[in-house]
């Protein structure tokens, strides 16, 4: 399993550090290691099918080996029920715990793949988020000190409060208008 390091994108002279999918603060919390239980599952699985499957094969080749070597029919059913019974019966269940040890190995490589890819979106949307709100000449817009209408307060072009007003007009150095108590610009 590897480790991703956090990721760090340069803009305007500044290091910002990006948004991580399925981070946690390495609090000791009730689930510090997510996905431990698969991976214990998924040795538990293959430990088993590897005991398993060649015990059966094992009792497989015993049960013939009495049943070649007594000239009596009646333990020849016995060598037949005991051996050949028992030893296909471990060697198909060893089989299938093999067959579930791969799956769960399927499982998380698809878990850790998609976090992968969850991670790489908040990347390029936090990449193109940040692009889009610097204009041509460098200036942050998200930064510009905004009024709304004929409004006394001051926001920022992102705050909450006037988000999704289409009246929003640049500020300049007003020194009347009051700082918004959200967005304190």
């Amino acid at each position: 399993m590897t480790t991703l390091q956090p990721t760090t994108v340069q803009q305007g002279g500044n290091l910002a550090a990006l948004p991580r999918a399925g981070t946690r603060p390495a609090s000791g919390g009730a689930a510090p290691l997510k996905n431990n239980h698969y991976q214990l599952l998924q040795v538990v699985l293959f430990w088993a099918g590897a005991i398993l499957l060649p015990l059966g094969l094992v009792v497989i080749v015993l049960g013939w080996y009495g049943a070649a070597n007594t000239p009596y029919q009646y333990d020849q059913l016995s060598y037949l029920v005991s051996g050949g019974l028992l030893g296909l019966g471990l060697t198909f269940v060893g089989g299938f715990l093999y067959f579930g040890a791969w799956l769960a190995r399927i499982a998380d490589d698809g878990r850790q793949s998609s976090k992968r890819l969850a991670d790489t979106l908040l990347v390029l949307a936090d990449v193109t988020s940040r692009s889009a709100a610097i204009s041509d000449q460098g200036v942050d817009l998200a930064a510009v000190p905004v009024t709304a209408g004929e409004g006394t307060t001051l926001h920022r072009r992102d705050c909450a409060l006037v988000a999704h007003r289409d009246d929003l007009r640049a500020a300049g150095d007003n020194p009347s208008l009051t700082p918004c108590r959200v967005c304190r610009p």
